[in-house]
C-alpha cells in the first residue's frame, strides 16, 4: 500500500482482497491523513443508528489504533439490529469478506483476540474492561436466537471463541471450523477464504457452523465413533476380558471403567480369589493392577502372587503333598513378573488411608505405569472420617460415587471387597449382598456384585470347591446372574474349573 494512498488505490487494495468498491462505501470505509508527514491511513468508522462513534485505523505496516476516549462497539453495529442470526469474527476485514459472501448480519469485535482463555471467573460488567463492547451493545444482542462465532482458526481466535461464549451464553452460539486452503494448512478467518477459495467457501463455512460444546452436554452423534466400534467389535475388550475360567466367563467378565463389589464371610477366599483373577487378566491380556490391600503383608501376598503365577508352592509343600517348591531361577522370574505387573498403594506409617489418598495414588498409577485395574481390600480398613451430620449410608453413597468416577474416566476396572456385617443365626450358606456392612449402596451403586463362598463341612461336600456367586450384573452384555464353581488348590492357591456349573 502506498504511504500516500488516493480513493483509487484504496479500491485497489482492497481488491485485491476480493472486497468490492460496493462493500467499501456501504461500511464507509474512509482514508485519513495522519502524521507529519501526512500519511494516508485506511479508516474503519464504527456506528450506531448511523452517527458516527468510534474510528479505527490501519496503516501500512498493519499496525492498528482507535481513536481515544470513545465508546466501545462492535465494527458494523447498525448490520445486527433485530437480526436472530448474528455473526461476530475476529477483524474488520473479515466484516467486510463476509459482506462479500452475502452475510451482512455481521459484526466484528474492535480488540482483536486474547492470547488465552482468562482461568478466572467472569467480572461483573462493569469491570468486565476488555469485553465493554459486549455489554455495551448488548440491546444488538439479547435477542439474538443464534450466534455464529466465526473467529480465527489460530489459537488466540478460539480463545475469543471461548471468552464469547462465556458471555453470551453457549446454549446460543454455533462455532465455525474454516476450511483447508490447501494440503498442508487451513485457511485463518473469513478474508483468507474468499481470497483463496472465493464466496461460496465463505458460504459453507458458516451454513455448516456447528453447536458450541457445553461441557457436560452433548449428542449422540459425538459418540458414534465408539459406537461404531462396539457394534462392529474393531477394537479390543468390548464384551470384557475372559476371567479364565471357562465356567464364569459367561456369568462375569472384566470390562474396563466397571466396579465390582466383592463381599462373602471371613475366610472363604475373596483376596485368593481377586488375586487369582488378576493373574488370569495379565497372562491373557498384559493387565496392570494397583493394590490397595491393607490386611496383606507385602511379603505375604508376594509369596500369594508368585505361588498362583509359577504354580508351585513358594516353601515345602506341606506334608503329604509331594508339589515341588518354586526353585531359584522360577522365584527370580517371579520377582520380576511381580514388579512389572503391580503397584503397591500402601501407608508409610500408621495412619488408615481414605479413600480420596488412594485413587490420588491409583490416578498416578494409571498414568504412569499405564494399570488398567485397582484393588481396595477390604472396605473396612479404610479411614471412614465423616461429618457429624452425615450417615453412613450418605457416606457410603459419596464414597461410591468417587470410586466409579475414578473407574469410567481412567477406563480402570475397580474391585473393591467389603465384609458382611455379623450373621445371626448363620448356616453355612453364601450372604446377599445386601448383607453388606455400611451400606445397602454397596449392591446398589456397583457395576457387579460377587459373592465368594466354600463350603466348612466336609460332609456337606468338597471343602475345596469355591462358589462364585455373580449377583448382580448391570451389563447384559458381558454376564448375567448365576453361580460358577471353582476347585481351589491349598498348596498353590490355584483356582481351576470344575464341571460344575450352575446357572440361574
Amino acid at each position: 500500500m502506498s504511504s500516500f494512498l488516493n480513493w483509487v488505490n484504496l479500491v485497489g487494495y482492497f481488491k485485491e482482497r476480493d472486497i468490492s468498491r460496493e462493500t467499501l462505501v456501504r461500511n464507509r470505509v474512509m482514508q485519513k491523513a495522519y502524521g507529519n508527514q501526512l500519511q494516508i491511513v485506511i479508516a474503519f468508522t464504527y456506528r450506531r443508528n448511523g452517527r458516527l462513534v468510534s474510528c479505527k485505523y490501519r496503516d501500512i505496516h498493519k499496525k492498528f489504533w482507535q481513536e481515544k476516549d470513545t465508546e466501545k462497539i462492535f465494527y458494523g453495529l447498525d448490520d445486527i439490529k433485530g437480526a436472530d442470526d448474528i455473526i461476530i469474527v475476529e477483524g474488520e476485514m473479515d466484516k467486510l469478506a463476509m459482506e462479500e459472501a452475502g452475510f451482512r448480519n455481521c459484526v466484528s469485535v474492535p480488540d482483536g483476540a486474547p492470547p488465552l482463555v482468562s482461568s478466572k471467573d467472569l467480572p461483573p460488567e462493569s469491570q468486565d474492561t476488555k469485553y465493554q463492547y459486549l455489554w455495551n451493545c448488548k440491546d444488538y444482542l439479547k435477542q439474538a436466537s443464534r450466534i455464529i462465532l466465526a473467529t480465527d482458526g489460530d489459537p488466540p481466535g478460539q480463545a475469543l471463541a471461548e471468552e464469547l461464549a462465556r458471555r453470551l451464553g453457549r446454549e446460543r452460539c454455533w462455532r465455525v471450523k474454516w476450511p483447508r486452503k490447501n494440503e498442508d494448512s487451513y485457511c485463518k478467518d473469513a478474508n483468507e477464504v474468499l481470497m483463496y477459495l472465493g464466496p461460496q467457501a465463505v458460504k459453507d463455512a458458516i451454513d455448516d457452523a456447528e453447536l458450541y460444546p457445553i461441557k457436560g452436554l452433548f449428542l449422540f452423534r459425538d459418540f458414534f465413533d465408539e459406537i461404531d466400534s462396539y457394534y462392529h467389535q474393531t477394537q479390543g475388550y468390548h464384551f470384557g476380558v475372559s476371567t479364565g475360567w471357562r465356567s464364569l466367563d459367561g456369568l462375569y467378565s472384566v470390562l474396563p471403567g466397571e466396579l465390582t463389589i466383592v463381599s462373602g464371610v471371613p475366610n472363604s477366599g475373596k483376596s485368593e480369589w481377586i488375586d487369582a483373577l488378576l493373574c488370569n487378566l495379565n497372562k491373557s491380556a498384559d493387565w496392570k493392577f494397583a493394590l490397595c490391600s491393607m490386611e496383606n503383608k507385602v511379603r505375604d501376598h508376594a509369596r500369594k502372587l508368585m505361588e498362583k503365577y509359577v504354580r508351585k508352592p513358594f516353601f515345602d509343600a506341606p506334608y503329604g503333598e509331594s508339589a515341588e517348591r518354586i526353585d531359584v531361577m522360577e522365584y527370580e522370574r517371579g520377582k520380576q513378573w511381580l514388579n512389572d505387573t503391580f503397584y503397591l498403594i500402601r501407608c508409610e506409617d500408621d495412619a488408615l488411608p481414605n479413600i480420596r489418598w488412594v485413587l490420588s495414588l491409583a490416578k498416578a498409577a494409571v498414568l504412569r505405569y499405564g494399570v488398567r485395574g485397582l484393588v481396595i481390600d477390604p472396605y473396612n480398613e479404610l479411614d471412614h472420617q465423616r461429618p457429624p451430620n452425615m450417615t453412613e449410608t450418605e457416606y457410603v453413597s459419596q464414597m461410591l460415587t468417587l470410586v466409579k468416577r475414578f473407574a469410567q474416566h481412567h477406563s480402570c476396572h475397580v474391585w473393591f471387597v467389603a465384609h458382611p456385617r455379623q450373621l445371626h443365626n448363620w448356616i453355612g450358606g453364601p450372604p446377599n449382598m445386601y448383607d453388606i456392612s455400611g451400606s445397602a449402596h454397596f449392591i446398589n451403586k456397583c457395576d457387579n456384585g460377587i459373592i465368594i463362598h466354600r463350603n466348612r463341612n466336609p460332609e456337606a461336600g468338597d471343602i475345596d470347591q469355591v462358589q462364585i456367586c455373580v449377583r448382580k450384573v448391570r451389563n447384559k452384555v458381558v454376564g448375567t446372574i448365576g453361580d460358577a464353581y471353582l476347585s481351589y488348590n491349598r498348596v498353590t492357591g490355584e483356582f481351576r474349573d470344575t464341571e460344575t456349573h450352575h446357572r440361574k
